[in-house]
C-alpha cells in the first residue's frame, strides 16, 4: 500500500522520466538544463501542493476528531449530571430510611428494660393479687365470723336479759 508521499515522490519521479525522454529527443543541451529546473520546480510545486492537500486533510480530519471529543464530553458530563439527580432522588429516601431504622433500633433499646420491668412488676401485681384476695377472702371471713359472734352475743344477751326480766319478776 502506497502513502501519499510515496505516491507523490513516484509522480515526480514519472514526470522526470518522461521529461527526459522528450529532453532526449529533442538534442539541445541547453533546453535540456532549463527544462530539468521548470521540472524540478513542477515536481517542487506538485510536491508542496500534495502536502498541503494532506495537511488540510489532517486538519479536517483533526477538526472532527476534536469536535467528536468535546461530544463526548458533553455527553459524559451530561450522564455525570443525570447520575448525580439519581443519586439525590435516592439518597433523601436513603436517609430517611436509614433515621427511621436508627429510630427503631433506639426503641427497641429503649424497649426491651421495659418489656422486662413490664414483667417484673406484672408478677409483682399477680403477686400482689393473689395477696389481695386472700386478705380479702380472710376479711369476708372473719366479717361473717364477727356476724355470727355479734349475732351469738345478741341471743346471749338477750337470754342474760330474759334471766334477768324473769329474776326481777320471781322477786318481786
Amino acid at each position: 500500500m502506497h502513502t501519499p508521499k510515496s505516491e507523490m515522490l513516484g509522480d515526480v519521479v514519472n514526470n522526470n522520466s518522461s521529461t527526459n525522454l522528450s529532453f532526449n529527443l529533442g538534442d539541445a543541451t541547453s533546453t535540456t538544463a532549463t527544462s530539468d529546473e521548470e521540472l524540478s520546480m513542477s515536481a517542487l510545486s506538485t510536491f508542496r501542493a500534495k502536502e498541503e492537500e494532506i495537511e488540510k486533510k489532517k486538519m479536517e480530519v483533526r477538526e472532527r476528531v476534536q469536535a467528536q471529543l468535546g461530544r463526548v464530553e458533553e455527553e459524559t458530563k451530561r450522564l455525570a449530571s443525570i447520575r448525580g439527580e439519581l443519586e439525590a432522588l435516592a439518597n433523601p429516601m436513603r436517609k430517611d430510611v436509614a433515621q427511621v431504622c436508627k429510630r427503631i433500633e433506639l426503641i427497641k433499646k429503649e424497649l426491651k428494660p421495659l418489656g422486662t420491668t413490664v414483667q417484673k412488676k406484672e408478677k409483682e401485681y399477680k403477686e400482689a393479687l393473689d395477696v389481695f384476695n386472700e386478705k380479702n377472702k380472710e376479711k369476708v371471713q372473719l366479717i361473717n365470723k364477727l356476724v355470727e359472734l355479734v349475732g351469738e352475743s345478741e341471743r346471749l344477751r338477750m337470754k342474760k336479759l330474759e334471766e334477768l326480766s324473769k329474776s326481777i319478776d320471781s322477786l318481786g
